[in-house]
């Protein structure tokens, strides 16, 4: 029984990591800066909790064995999302990361797998393949992708294996409430009879949380695809025929009105992702 190490457990993502992990049969070791929440979750009675909040790191830790010396990890926390222009991702979150995992590889851990975001492309459009070149335009993005950079290098020198997910949009229930579709939610069980939202004719790649999180395990406990890996759908879809489509499954008749904020100016209007290294994974 493979055991698996998994951060920022407690979050909307990881949970849903989390489950997917115990339907493959896995060990799971849960931590979260927020640990006490865990006991809320269904997995609860079911996996090892052991609490850390990153911000307290004692360097004199081996956190290899703190952690009872994991076969693989999925490191999943982050903090300060969905706030992704702050410059708190840069000063003060990858430093912190950094030499969390840094211990861990040093210590002994020999399988990792990091979520990185479709936004290290930049303002790339089309379809974006893992050989493209990253052009991060915003801090946490950038934070992301310095992050990848310093791994790749640690995990050379301690020979672990490394695997990068880029992750695209995914939604689903848990969700943050300032998310769109949190918000859309609210309003349907608000019955409001308008919902304000940007034009929508951006296209992107979408999936519900479920099948993010069971691509992100599917990722984790292979040995023989590393580096960066997409996880998408592989298939663009405008914001608004998605939106439509949600409204649809629930029955409601609430309007949208176009236009009423601004598109975004840290995402390009038209990508979503190459699925080909994911497909040799999923399907192996």
């Amino acid at each position: 029984m493979s055991k698996v190490l998994v951060t920022g457990a407690t979050g909307f993502l990881g949970s849903y990591v989390i489950e997917a992990l115990l339907q493959k049969g896995c060990q799971v070791i849960a931590t979260a800066s927020g640990s006490t929440s865990a006991d809320s979750k269904p997995w609860f009675s079911k996996v090892k909790i052991i609490p850390l909040d990153l911000k307290n790191l004692d360097k004199g830790v081996n956190y290899y064995t703190y952690f009872d010396q994991p076969d693989s990890m999925i490191h999943l926390a982050w903090q300060g999302l969905p706030n992704y222009t702050s410059d708190f991702h840069l000063t003060e979150n990858l430093p912190i990361q950094l030499e969390f995992l840094h211990n861990l590889l040093k210590h002994g851990l020999k399988d990792l797998t990091v979520t990185g975001t479709c936004l290290e492309y930049g303002m790339q459009e089309g379809c974006l393949t893992e050989t493209l070149p990253a052009k991060p335009e915003n801090p946490y993005a950038i934070a992301k992708h310095r992050l990848q950079e310093e791994l790749t290098e640690l995990t050379d020198q301690y020979e672990a294996r490394f695997k990068w997910v880029r992750l695209f949009y995914m939604y689903g229930k848990g969700q943050n409430p300032k998310s769109l579709f949190s918000q859309l939610e609210k309003a349907i069980e608000e019955k409001l009879e308008v919902f304000n939202m940007s034009g929508g004719e951006q296209i992107r790649d979408f999936l519900p949380v479920e099948k993010m999180a069971e691509y992100i395990v599917d990722i984790a406990l292979q040995n023989n695809t590393t580096g960066i890996i997409n996880c998408c759908s592989g298939e663009p879809e405008k914001l608004k025929d998605l939106v439509t489509r949600f409204l649809k499954d629930r029955n409601s008749n609430i309007q949208l009105n176009l236009g009423y904020y601004p598109y975004t100016t840290y995402e390009p209007m038209n990508f979503w992702g190459d699925t080909k290294k994911l497909t040799t994974i999923i399907k192996a």
